[in-house]
């Protein structure tokens, strides 16, 4: 007999864990499309309640994630799933790598392997939370007078806390009392929430500044109708107007159209069928055929990626900045160099692994010497090696 996991030692912890309760028979459609409802309408609610006592110029570290990983900047659910999308990551990771002797095809190891993971995404909350308080989560002057430096730190990790069991909570909710999975309808919430802002937003693209030519409504509607009546068509023309209507960044109408591309592309894929003509080897003449979908693929190799990266980033960030004093890894360029005030890094190792941000980041330089200061001081070889290495690792 197979010697069981040292794992089983937290057993008893993991029995008494909080979780919620599968329903002991069958959930019927309406309420399940009631307890998904609910756990959407509070999901969005949660995102429009800012964290107290945060000071207005933080930083997002994961402000280059937020389509995979939801949630809201500056909100109660900052984190979004990234606890629980790492939390899984790592333990199939251990599990994958016989570090932890779990055999998933046997009930009691899949179900403390399943118990552990609750377990660990409340872990991963609280290192998820901490260093981004200590980082770039700044307290307000006010919250600090209140209740001390280490105290208004503690109430900010207290406030991410709260909502990273919260939408831990409501994906177990939604994963067995509603329709499918709470991590994909809360960042399809989030991606719906940034395609309607981006499209309708009138709000100015730097929203520092008044608007104006150079500084038109952020959405792609509001932006083409500002420029095409503030500007002549000669100006349209020669003066760059098509240029910031169609290619020019926030929200460019290529981009629209690249969603669109794309959205009918995977629908069509997702429904298409591979039929597979099957003939009966004892009787003459029964033939038939067996419909396989032409993908099978779904999009939780693309989270645990990217969950992978932030993490990456994250951490990228802290070393050359606040941990900067690190002897050989701390402030090193090669792991990852970044300008003050941004979480993308623009040189070294996690350059690489990051994704171009829009065609004028990659394509219009290679192609038009007016837009390399889009390269950031980077020649076109190493955008074209950073192009390589993205997709071939993503």
């Amino acid at each position: 007999m197979a010697e069981k996991s040292r794992l089983y030692a937290l057993k008893p912890l993991v029995e008494r864990w909080p979780a919620i309760k599968k329903p002991k028979g069958h959930v019927p459609f309406r309420t399940k499309l009631l307890w998904t409802a609910t756990c959407l309408v509070i999901y969005y609610i949660l995102t429009q309640i800012l964290i107290y006592g945060l000071h207005p110029e933080s930083i997002d570290m994961f402000a280059g994630f937020r389509a995979i990983f939801a949630g809201a900047s500056g909100s109660l659910v900052h984190l979004g799933i990234g606890p629980i999308v790492t939390a899984s990551i790592i333990l199939q990771l251990f599990v994958g790598a016989k570090l932890i002797n779990l055999d998933l095809q046997n009930d009691e190891d899949r179900a403390l392997y399943q118990g552990f993971q609750k377990v660990l995404v409340v872990v991963m909350i609280l290192i998820e939370a901490i260093p981004q308080v200590f980082g770039y989560l700044r307290p307000s002057d006010g919250l600090i007078e209140m209740a001390g430096f280490g105290g208004a730190r503690a109430i900010i990790i207290l406030q991410l806390f709260v909502g990273g069991m919260l939408v831990f909570w409501m994906d177990e909710v939604i994963s067995k009392w509603g329709i499918g999975s709470g991590v994909s309808l809360f960042i399809a919430a989030g991606v719906s929430n940034a395609l309607v802002t981006g499209l309708f937003s009138w709000l100015p693209s730097n929203r520092g500044l008044p608007m104006g030519i150079d500084n038109p409504p952020a959405g792609t509607i509001p932006k083409t109708i500002y420029l095409t009546t503030h500007m002549s068509l000669g100006e349209l023309v020669n003066g760059g107007g098509f240029e910031k209507i169609f290619i020019s960044p926030p929200n460019p109408v290529v981009a629209l159209l690249g969603t669109i591309i794309i959205f009918l592309f995977v629908v069509y894929a997702e429904s298409s069928r591979v039929e597979l003509p099957l003939a009966h080897g004892r009787v003459r003449g029964a033939r038939g055929r067996y419909p396989l979908r032409l993908m099978y693929a779904s999009n939780i190799p693309v989270i645990l990626m990217a969950a992978l990266m932030a993490n990456l980033n994250m951490f990228g960030l802290l070393l050359y900045t606040r941990l900067s004093n690190i002897p050989v890894i701390g402030g090193a360029w090669w792991i990852g160099k970044y300008l003050p005030g941004s979480t993308q890094p623009v040189a070294g190792a996690l350059w690489y692994l990051t994704r171009p941000n829009g065609l004028h980041t990659w394509l219009f330089p290679l192609i038009d010497p007016r837009y390399r200061g889009y390269l950031q001081d980077h020649e076109p070889w190493q955008m074209a090696l950073r192009l390589i290495i993205y997709t071939t690792v993503f």
